[in-house]
């Protein structure tokens, strides 16, 4: 069996490692990988034609002032799929990039196409699911909630879960072992999470940090962490340094990668609040079973065609799938200090209202079931006509 397979940020290269690991297992290596990621892709057999950071662009400025590379990019990824002539081509995510791709490839081939992270149609443009539906032919969905969405249009849908329910978690002991190590005791904590990119970091951390002094100014006793991405470690770390309450920064750099994560988790695991940037990151808490309170902003451009076009009230990932709105968000032109402040502090004396929806939403999201990567590559096997092994017990 031949895939070409691409992703091209660090979560897509997650996810497409796990899928591989699949495929490899179900076919019992009888499988050969060709396409785009990274170091855990390529650990997998991935022959990457080129470095998957060439085409992690986000935001529709940003795309605009790369589009030439980018168009470049995708037509040579498009002719290196069509010339490999795969049984499947596997696009993870980036679908500014991903579906472009797969568009090339339907128009020149007959080439089966499975995207895998079903785009946001519940939230904003729904049209694209039927403009997908031109050049895919199935969906790995992370969300239950999403193939209908994808199957009103003619795709096959396949719910494989989220990956966040096979990660693992601090346990109490490590929790008290943070608290310990870091001289923080029975001292209530609090995670500030801004972010993963650069532009998030440039953009929230100012936000963040006037919420952080007005969080001290009315809980002197709080203490805060900030766990910082490889790649924002030496900005979140500038801007952190001028914060009050000595803001503990938790920077990955130059330490083992699994122990910098561990340290990571048990932070999540210790904290009694957080206050984050919009994204997964907010699954991540709920496994850690850590209220939250969300904040997110963008670009203006950005900002100004989103806005218009958002279809939901919410986009907390735990709202979404719970079918509550138990977690405060401030996201645009909202996400301002002195109400993110407010919410942190109500969150912080009275978490219990979360405890349930954090718990619903691990378990819709596949907790306890089999791992996300061998379902979505039973998914593609099953969308090929391959039969695979009854899964384990």
């Amino acid at each position: 069996m031949r895939v070409f397979i691409t992703a091209g940020e660090p979560s897509g290269d997650r996810l497409g490692a796990a899928l591989m690991a699949g495929l490899n297992d179900l076919t019992g290596g009888e499988v050969s990988f060709t396409g785009i990621g990274g170091p855990l892709m390529e650990a997998q057999g991935l022959a990457s034609i080129f470095p998957m950071d060439e085409i992690s662009i986000m935001g529709i400025g940003e795309i605009l002032a790369q589009y030439r590379s980018l168009k470049r990019r995708i037509r040579e990824t498009a002719e290196a799929a069509i010339a490999e002539a795969p049984d499947v081509l596997i696009s993870v995510d980036l679908p500014e990039f991903s579906l472009r791709v797969a568009k090339i490839v339907k128009a020149r081939s007959d080439i089966r196409t499975v995207h895998y992270v079903a785009p946001t149609v519940w939230a904003w443009r729904p049209g694209r699911a039927r403009r997908m539906a031109r050049h895919i032919d199935q969906v790995l969905a992370l969300l239950p909630f999403e193939p209908p969405y994808m199957e009103a249009h003619g795709m096959r849908c396949d719910f494989v879960g989220h990956p966040v329910v096979t990660e693992p978690r601090a346990s109490d002991a490590d929790a008290a072992a943070f608290r310990a190590g870091h001289g923080i005791d029975d001292a209530p904590l609090a995670l500030i999470l801004p972010g993963s990119r650069r532009s998030e970091v440039a953009r929230l951390g100012p936000v963040f940090g006037e919420v952080v002094t007005r969080l001290v100014a009315d809980r002197p006793d709080l203490r805060f962490v900030v766990p910082a991405a490889p790649a924002v470690s030496e900005a979140v770390h500038a801007m952190a340094s001028g914060w009050p309450g000595a803001p503990v920064v938790l920077d990955p750099r130059g330490r083992d990668a699994a122990v910098a994560l561990d340290d990571k988790r048990a932070a999540f695991a210790a904290a009694d609040v957080a206050l984050a940037a919009s994204g997964t990151v907010s699954l991540e808490l709920a496994a850690a079973a850590t209220p939250m309170v969300i904040a997110y902003d963008m670009a203006w451009l950005s900002r100004q065609i989103i806005g218009r076009m958002l279809l939901t009230d919410t986009v907390t990932l735990v709202n979404l799938v719970s079918d509550t709105r138990v977690v405060p968000e401030f996201i645009g032109s909202d996400c301002r200090p002195e109400p993110i402040a407010r919410a942190v502090l109500s969150v912080l004396d009275a978490p219990e209202a979360q405890r349930d929806a954090m718990a619903l939403t691990m378990a819709r999201l596949g907790l306890d079931g089999p791992p996300p990567g061998e379902r979505a590559a039973r998914a593609v096997l099953e969308g090929i006509g391959r039969p695979a092994p009854e899964p384990r017990a």
